[in-house]
């Protein structure tokens, strides 16, 4: 981070969403299955208005731009008219939607002048007891470790952030998750619990201005002590060594055929990367390739 960087970057998922605790309140009703329009729209507007608190946070905690990445899916859930944003302060705000980008879920660290990362509505890591919706990256993936630890999406978000110099500053989404995140990334993060998890698919949720309210003011104290204090970007030792378990062993083989690739065990592959840039693209590609049909 510069001595100038004085921007924000806010990643927002859905799962962690406060009131959100079934796969069919955050599943896009264009891929069928187990989906309802009228849940997936309710949850895509209290997203928004979540994120919209975050970059209001941002800004009253000193930030001077915020850049809301849509980060759920098919990334283009964020409802841009309700980006409740006051005219005098619409120009400080820009969001980024749509799949398939280079940085995927923190597109927009990589920016000149970033100061801060916050993420918003994020969930726990695959095989978490008692977390909402606890997975990682899609439904497949078991077990991301890296140099032995285990993490899950705010990881390996969080260390494509501390390549570019960017530290995590905020984590809002059940109160399991944001205390697996503190736990990785240290106490400093901020954490704002906008629910309590009972299970996979129960918790007990705040009210949504109220868990609203408190995103806003949890931003502000988080861009605060970030703009006003060394905060130190999350990193691991390099080169770093990535274990990858998948649900399957067909998964597993799958991803043995990529060169530079290792099967460790059945279900489990292995990969040594240099940066977190490497690390992060191969783990998304190995996601990838571990599509594979399971039924013949």
């Amino acid at each position: 981070m510069t001595a100038s960087a004085r921007n924000v970057v806010i990643s927002v998922d859905m799962e962690g969403v406060c009131g959100v605790s079934s796969w069919v309140q955050v599943s896009p009703p264009e891929f069928g299955g187990l989906v309802s329009g009228a849940e997936y729209e309710r949850t895509r507007l209290r997203m928004t208005q979540e994120a919209v608190c975050g970059a209001l946070g941002a800004l009253d905690g000193g930030a001077d731009e915020v850049l809301i990445a849509d980060s759920h899916d098919t990334m283009r859930n964020l409802i841009p008219e309700a980006l409740d944003i006051p005219e005098e302060l619409q120009e400080r705000v820009r969001f980024v939607s749509g799949g398939d980008r280079p940085l995927s879920m923190v597109q927009g660290v990589e920016e000149p002048g970033v100061a801060a990362l916050l993420m918003i509505g994020y969930h726990a890591r695959a095989g978490t007891p008692g977390a909402p919706l606890a997975h990682t990256w899609n439904g497949f993936v078991r077990d991301v470790r890296i140099n032995g630890q285990a993490t899950g999406e705010p990881g390996l978000n969080a260390l494509v952030a501390g390549h570019y110099g960017v530290p995590v500053a905020l984590i809002s989404g059940d109160d399991v998750a944001v205390a697996q995140v503190q736990a990785e990334l240290g106490p400093g993060v901020v954490g704002v619990a906008v629910k309590r998890g009972l299970g996979m698919f129960s918790a007990v949720h705040l009210h949504p201005r109220h868990a609203q309210r408190l995103i806003r003011s949890g931003a502000k104290a988080a861009v605060s002590r970030s703009l006003n204090e060394a905060a130190a970007p999350y990193r691991t030792a390099w080169p770093a060594r990535v274990e990858l378990a998948f649900d399957h062993q067909a998964r597993a083989a799958a991803c043995e055929r990529v060169p530079g690739i290792t099967r460790i065990d059945a279900v489990t592959v292995g990969y040594t990367s240099p940066d977190a840039l490497h690390l992060f693209q191969t783990f998304r590609m190995l996601a990838k390739v571990a599509e594979v049909r399971l039924d013949g």
